[in-house]
């Protein structure tokens, strides 16, 4: 039997021009756990023409690995609640 369970990732992204900056928050939104948020910034240097779309994706692509680290930590909490033992995850 296949047992199907969606997860959602909501991705906010800030633009804040005057300081040439880009922030990105990734929310995963689960049933069984509380959400677990990861966030990432681009700056951008006085020199580089402004192209917001890749602000976006630099913001985004950080957000999303913070948000892949911090499920990793969460996971290997969860499995030494259960083995009572350390456990490390390499990402």
């Amino acid at each position: 039997m296949i047992h199907t369970k969606t997860w959602t990732v909501e991705i906010t992204i800030d633009e804040h021009e005057d300081e040439r900056r880009t922030r990105a928050v990734a929310v995963l939104r689960t049933e069984a756990r509380p959400q677990i948020h990861g966030e990432g910034s681009a700056n951008r240097a006085p020199r580089d023409l402004e192209v917001p779309e890749i602000g976006d994706e630099l913001a985004t692509a950080r957000a999303l690995a913070d948000l892949a680290y911090q499920l990793l930590d969460v996971t290997a909490a969860d499995i030494e609640q259960i083995t009572h033992r350390p456990v490390r995850l390499p990402g």
